[in-house]
């Protein structure tokens, strides 16, 4: 039987929490108080036109367990990772392993299989094991499986395979590089030089590897002997993840990915409890909007909580993943550039949000976005907008407090047969069912506005936009910019 390394204090079907909850479902965390010397941030009182409100103190150790989630104003999905693996492993006589790893991540929709674990976080494997060089402890005879991923994610649910199946004959040589290192440029020669067996592609990008320039170079599933109707059908498999990894060249499945990325809003309880008396999801949820399709009532709750000396967000990208994921169209549209409306308006709310102070002005993934997940930024922060990988993979490691040994908090997976069978409460959210929010709003993910620039026109957007909010370049000239980039930078056309 496989077996998971158990994640030490993880809650998902497990009863358990390492925070006091109040009889309606809330937690009252008792923060330290900050001082200057200790890292934290001393709070200040808010003159509100004679009305003065004291900011609960800056937490000193972290704000695990501060927690909930609700639904977002607007539906939307932000990032996955699909696996495509390459025609030159099947020609190089490798389909065996590789269909055994790809059925792995992808299929597999036992309650022993990796999404199983990875739903009800039980999946854990150590960051010091060796990912290099995966080699099982009886097998290897057969070749080596060239494995290529911007995180080490993938390698280590490869690892975690080959420590499973001690007879698997292959061994596996893995290249991690990130996203800013080139990653897509090495992988592009890699392929086109046939040294690539399995590779993983960001959302941002994976339109480029199997729909668009290098999907050429993918292996349908069913080259890997996989009957992949059958099988996505049999696990049920996202018709969004399906979508995305289909070639339109050939109407043949090439990549899955293995979770669904519905995006919800992450918020504090007790800054929620201090502004609103509450930190009920419903409450929070009515207080800032949820399910609306509006901004409207969540720009009154940023009012008011800048009224009590918090910001509503870290940081305009916070807002940005909401807006762009939930646009109508991308940003090509009969081959020429498209700025949908609903993007345009970032120009907008990215500037009322720095104008009227609600947020930190933090760009995500620097210091300080990662500073107010641990509540000690400029002043603290009510939430942000994510998927369930967000918790997992950046607010658990970046909360200050993080348990010892604590691995995944449950994440969504692909497979809505596995999804049936799961239930997640960790304590990160204080015993919160986070599926109760996360799969709903999984019903939002969709490839219809992703295209093969993603990543780098999005770049050069948001750019532009901190240029105008900073009073660099008008509204007018920022898209004027913004337009000429990207036809010299990536040869689009514009009109």
């Amino acid at each position: 039987m496989k077996k998971f390394m158990a994640c030490a204090l993880s809650t998902c079907m497990v009863a358990a929490t390492l925070v006091a909850c109040d009889p309606n479902g809330g937690t009252t965390p008792a923060p330290t108080p900050a001082t200057p010397d200790d890292g934290g941030q001393p709070t200040a009182p808010v003159d509100n036109g004679g009305e003065t409100f004291q900011p609960i103190p800056a937490p000193t150790d972290g704000t695990y367990g501060d927690w909930a989630i609700t639904e977002s104003p607007i539906g939307f999905f932000w990032g996955g990772t699909w696996v495509v693996s390459s025609q030159a492993a099947v020609d190089a006589g490798k389909a065996e392993g590789v269909k055994a790893i790809m059925e792995y991540i992808t299929l597999d929709d036992s309650e022993s299989g990796l999404q199983y674990a990875w739903a009800n976080g039980t999946f854990n494997v150590s960051d010091d094991v060796d990912l290099e060089n995966i080699k099982p402890a009886n097998g290897g005879d057969k070749g080596t499986i060239e494995l290529w991923n911007f995180t080490n994610e993938i390698p280590k649910m490869v690892y975690q395979y080959v420590q499973d199946h001690p007879d698997f004959g292959y061994n596996v040589h893995v290249t991690i590089k990130g996203t800013g290192d080139g990653y897509q440029d090495a992988l592009d020669q890699a392929l086109m030089n046939g040294q690539v067996d399995i590779y993983g592609c960001e959302s941002a990008f994976v339109l480029k590897y199997t729909q668009g320039d290098m999907a050429k170079f993918a292996a349908p599933y069913e080259s890997l002997g996989i009957d992949a109707a059958a099988a996505t059908k049999a696990a049920d498999i996202a018709g969004y993840t399906i979508d995305i990894g289909t070639r339109p060249s050939d109407g043949k499945l090439v990549g899955l990915g293995y979770q669904a990325t519905g995006g919800v809003f992450i918020y504090r309880r007790s800054i929620a409890k201090d502004v609103w008396g509450s930190d009920d999801p419903a409450v929070v949820k009515e207080k800032i909007g949820g399910g609306t399709g509006s901004w409207d009532t969540y720009w009154a709750a940023a009012e008011e909580l800048k009224q009590h000396g918090y910001g509503i967000c870290s940081g305009d990208g916070d807002m940005w993943h909401a807006i762009e994921n939930s646009s109508d169209k991308g940003w090509i549209v009969d081959d020429k550039l498209y700025i949908d409306p609903k993007r345009e308006e970032f120009f907008d709310i990215s500037k009322k949000l720095k104008d009227n102070g609600y947020h930190n002005d933090t760009q995500d993934w620097g210091d300080a976005w990662f500073a107010d997940m641990k509540g000690q930024g400029e002043k603290q922060v009510l939430g942000f907008f994510g998927p369930a990988w967000l918790i997992n993979y950046t607010m658990l490691d970046n909360c200050g407090n993080k348990p010892e040994g604590l691995g995944s908090a449950g994440d969504c997976v692909a497979s809505g047969t596995v999804m049936a069978k799961s239930k997640c409460t960790p304590d990160f959210l204080a015993g919160q069912n986070m599926f109760d929010v996360f799969v709903p709003a999984n019903a939002f993910a969709n490839g219809k506005n992703l295209t093969q620039y993603d990543e780098k026109i999005n770049n050069i957007f948001r750019d532009k936009v901190r240029e105008y909010t900073a009073g660099n370049l008008s509204k007018e000239e920022a898209i004027d910019a913004f337009k000429t980039d990207v036809n010299e930078q990536l040869g689009i056309a514009i009109d």
